[in-house]
């Protein structure tokens, strides 16, 4: 295979003979420009000089004394403009995506040299224009009654009259745009190559030599025959006798690929003779694979090159159509590849410093209150967690995310964060102007640049990581540079915005950002998006996600000017960009020997998994033999098996080294962890002998153990205050209190600093709305306890909150051992009334205070709140280890305290035969036994764990996801 630039450099070098010192060389881009020199470089033995290379749009800056303005200052320009024009009080940000449409009109109505003033009249000139000027076709004029036949000027809309309102505003806006920009030295591209072809000049160069084009704009085409007609231009087309094709009398039949070329050659004749320009007809190896998924497609990758990587690997492209493939792509590689070159746009949006950039933008101006100095905690975590933070910050970051969760910091201050340097700059405060943020933003940025200052030597790395390396150098770059053009524009007073705008206009600018890569393209195998292939030929050549959506693309036609309104002043139009992308598809495969296009069949959203239209046209329309295949996801479903662990020496090991006081005397048992193991046997196993946890994380929801703990600590607080001047409880003690809402509100506000907010008692609490509900609802609740209580006085106060503890010597008949078990927790609150010890269990639920008797409440189905009564059970039973007096417990449902024969006793029997529990020593001996029995079990050397059979005890289970038991049943 001989490449179209080889034979181009061949041609040039003897037509020339090597004098190319006084001869510019122009492409499409840069790019095949480096491919190029290595051919001519080729041709002679001895050192020649090399021409100038230069791109369309370079060669048209030389020329010119206006400089090409960057977009963020074009739009900001613009809506100046558009601002003093219209009137409009639209913010920055919001104007800028209409911004960036209206400058790619206004280019495109340069480049094709259309008179705008003309072009933007009124919509009542415009339908005149039939009339008015002969000087349009037929076709155009046909355009433009299409146009009014659908848009009648007479029925006036609310949208219509929108659309008229900008559009005759937009010639005012094309004028003093380009007004304001010439009297700056600027120009947007299309401007300048306007500007250029009204004062063109040639005499730079001897010669111009125009390499690969295809489709021209009016402009580069007035300019090319300019060149033409000075005699200084050489021409050389690419492409195929198979899309550029002839009848017998030699005139040009119609192909969509060749639709453009068919005129270039017709006006400017090619210097390559026709014999080199039969390619597609010759024998290829040609493959369709229809993949099930996009990732499917990468997956096969390393097997497609493994088969067809090309000694030189340079010779082999992979090319994706969809560019957002390529970080799958480059995961997917083969490590013995020696060398990757990576040549496309890629979206800006999909790399690591785009999300970090937000993430501190939204710190600085959302996440930080001035009054308070604090943050919030998903603005910060969101920073900890990015993997910059976790590179730069080292073992800090985690650390600091595990404390800030765990003590459950909903608003860290300064004090909490400032753990290191790198914490240091991400958390000090800025002053909220334009100016320090985009400062503290490039500070930032220049730190991250250290993670890749401290990477391996490129010896060291594979060529994935090579292409990672400058995948993110890139980035940062592009970031870097881009703020700091928001900056200057700042610093200039150009760009006058609030700090929240800006948020959002860095964050939209940089969303509608690719990274232009440009590797070594000499070397390696050559990854590349469809645009980046102009003028290059490959040995072997694989396309990925060759659909329709995707090759064409259907990005649309977005623009203010109407389709057919653009049809009749001859401007760019669907059709055009659908003929660009049918030769991009055409040239592409022309000389290649083995071709293979994989297509995505799986529909989800706009892709539909369509095969592209040039796929089906090219395999109804050549003689190539192309085979079919498909990829295959191999799936096999795997059947879900209830779990059960079977005891062995380890887990018995475990057991006792955690629970036995004789091992560990550490050691102890909740009441949970018991009612772990009546609920669920698994789940006692993943939790207590496992040691899996479910993840710790901050919400400003309240959940019910924390709503329940507000509360708790709430009641505990009230009654410690009221003890403390003292003990006895009095029904006036309690009126009074409750005539005082100030200081049960505050009782309830500082709760909430201590058990939720974890801020000290003399900050402010924050409350979002759903907060404000749970302190009500508390508020509320707090309220009826202390009417109950009042209707219980008068009672005397013993504590709150107090931890008890109790030991149980076990025998274990299988080994004939005796096991000291240390069972205790924490009693929500004890008092006294007629020699009677009450414990009492605040619950905020609903449930029943019933059971049918002391042995249901160690089964697995029982009763919902029968876990409760097992816990209050067993609080009083290791209390009469410690006192011989009258004990009774207590379950005090909140939620039904409110009602006037509401009482919190506990009963244990049938509906008809239920009894009051007024002394728990009257059911100790029943209790004990079960209670002896129970720990048995879960001592015993022998037995299983098993998943429960009960499924309301799988409702709220942490373990659900690994435990699966709900497929199971399905």
């Amino acid at each position: 295979m001989e490449t179209f630039l080889k034979q181009v450099a061949t041609d040039l070098y003897k037509r020339t003979k090597g004098n190319l010192a006084h001869t510019a060389v122009i492409f499409p881009n840069k790019r095949a420009s480096l491919f190029f020199n290595e051919y001519l470089a080729k041709q002679s033995d001895n050192p020649i000089w090399s021409p100038t290379y230069l791109s369309i749009s370079e060669l048209f800056q030389s020329m010119s004394k206006l400089k090409l303005c960057d977009r963020i200052e074009l739009v900001c320009i613009l809506y100046k403009v558009y601002k003093e024009v219209t009137g409009s009080d639209e913010t920055l940000d919001d104007f800028y995506f209409w911004g960036e449409l209206m400058i790619s009109d206004f280019d495109d109505v340069d480049k094709n040299l259309v008179d705008a003033k003309r072009l933007f009249a009124n919509i009542e000139d415009l339908a005149n224009l039939t009339t008015d000027y002969s000087y349009l076709s037929e076709e155009q004029i046909d355009a433009i009654n299409k146009f009014f036949k659908d848009f009648s000027i007479e029925k006036e809309t609310i949208l219509k009259k929108q659309f008229k309102a900008i559009w005759n505003s937009l010639n005012a806006i094309y004028e003093e745009f380009n007004k304001a920009l010439k009297e700056d030295g600027l120009a947007y591209e299309g401007m300048l190559y306007r500007e250029v072809m009204n004062k063109l000049q040639t005499e730079k160069y001897d010669h111009y030599i125009f390499i690969g084009f295809n489709v021209l704009n009016k402009v580069e085409h007035q300019l090319f025959e300019t060149f033409y007609q000075s005699g200084k231009a050489i021409f050389y087309w690419d492409y195929d006798t198979y899309y550029v094709p002839k009848d017998k009398k030699g005139n040009h039949l119609f192909h969509e690929a060749g639709q453009f070329l068919n005129q270039n050659l017709r006006d400017f004749p090619n210097a390559l003779p026709i014999e080199l320009f039969n390619n597609l007809s010759k024998p290829k190896e040609i493959e369709y694979i229809a993949s099930p998924t996009e990732n499917a497609q990468t997956r096969y990758l390393p097997d497609w090159l493994e088969r067809n990587l090309t000694e030189n690997e340079k010779e082999t492209a992979v090319v994706l159509c969809n560019e957002a493939l390529l970080q799958p792509v480059l995961h997917s590689l083969p490590d013995k590849l020696k060398h990757i070159n990576i040549t496309m746009g890629f979206p800006l949006s999909q790399t690591p410093i785009y999300s970090f950039v937000n993430a501190l933008m939204n710190l600085y101006i959302t996440g930080y209150d001035d009054i308070t100095n604090r943050y919030t905690y998903q603005t910060v975590v969101s920073i900890l967690k990015h993997p910059y933070t976790q590179l730069l910050s080292k073992d800090t970051a985690e650390k600091l995310i595990y404390t800030l969760t765990k003590n459950n910091r909903f608003f860290p201050s300064m004090e909490d964060l400032l753990k290191d340097d790198f914490l240091n700059m991400l958390f000090t405060p800025i002053n909220k102007n334009n100016i320090e943020l985009c400062s503290r933003l490039n500070e930032i940025l220049q730190k991250v640049t250290e993670i890749y200052k401290e990477k391996p030597s490129s010896n060291e790395m594979t060529a994935q990581e090579k292409a990672f390396n400058q995948l993110y150098r890139e980035s940062l770059f592009k970031v870097y540079t881009t703020i700091n053009r928001f900056h200057t524009l700042i610093d200039n007073n150009e760009l006058i915005i609030k700090p929240q705008t800006l948020t959002k206009l860095i964050s939209r600018v940089l969303f509608s950002m690719n990274i232009p890569f440009h590797g070594e393209p000499a070397i390696g195998l050559q990854v590349m998006g469809v645009l980046e292939t102009r003028n290059l030929d490959f040995k072997h050549l694989i396309l990925l996600s060759v659909n329709e959506g995707q090759l064409p693309k259907s990005e649309g036609d977005s623009s203010f000017i109407p389709y057919n309104i653009r049809k009749a002043f001859g401007m760019t139009t669907i059709e055009h960009q659908m003929a660009v992308y049918a030769y991009y598809f055409y040239r592409m495969i022309q000389r290649a020997e083995k071709i293979t296009l994989i297509y995505n069949t799986f529909c989800e959203g706009l892709n539909k998994g369509e095969w592209s239209r040039f796929m089906l046209q090219f395999l109804l329309e050549s003689n190539q033999n192309i085979k079919r295949y498909y990829l295959k996801s191999e799936q096999s479903p795997q059947p879900v098996e209830e779990i059960t662990i079977e005891k062995n020496a380890n887990i018995n090991e475990i057991l006792r080294n955690k629970f036995d006081m004789n091992r560990n005397t550490q050691a102890y048992l909740s009441p949970t962890a018991l009612n772990s193991y009546i609920e669920c046997k698994l789940k006692f196993y993943y939790q207590y002998i496992a040691g899996l946890k479910p993840l710790d994380e901050v919400t400003a929801d309240i959940d019910s153990p924390t709503f329940g703990n507000i509360f708790h600590k709430t009641a505990e607080t009230i009654y410690n205050d009221l003890s403390s001047r003292d003990s006895l409880i009095t029904k006036e003690r309690l009126k009074t209190l409750l005539k005082d809402e100030i200081k049960l509100q505050q009782y309830v506000d500082n709760s909430f600093k201590t058990e939720f907010f974890k801020i000290d008692l003399k900050e402010k609490s924050e409350y979002n709305g759903l907060q404000l509900i749970n302190y009500k609802v508390i508020l509320e609740y707090i309220k009826q306890l202390l009417r109950l209580d009042s209707r219980y006085t008068p009672f005397r106060y013993i504590g709150a909150e107090k931890k008890v503890f109790g030991e149980y010597d076990i025998l274990i008949p299988q080994t004939n051992e005796i096991i000291k078990v240390h069972i205790g927790g924490t009693i929500d609150r004890m008092d006294m009334k007629d020699n009677t010890l009450r414990i009492v269990d605040y619950k905020t639920g609903r449930h029943n205070s019933t059971v049918s008797s002391i042995e249901s409440i160690f089964k697995e189905d029982r009763k919902d709140g029968s876990n409760y009564i097992f816990q209050i059970f067993l609080y009083s039973d290791i209390i009469t280890q410690q006192q011989n007096s009258m004990i009774k417990p207590a379950l005090l449902y909140i939620q039904k305290a409110a009602s006037s024969d509401y009482t919190p006793d506990i009963s244990i029997g049938t509906y008809k035969n239920k009894l009051t529990v007024e002394d728990y020593n009257d059911y100790k001996e029943e209790f004990r036994a079960n209670f002896t029995a129970f720990l048995q079990e879960i001592f015993s050397p022998e037995g299983k764990f098993t998943q429960t059979n009960e499924e309301n005890n799988c409702k709220y289970c942490n373990f659900k996801a690994l435990c699966k038991k709900e497929n199971l049943k399905n």
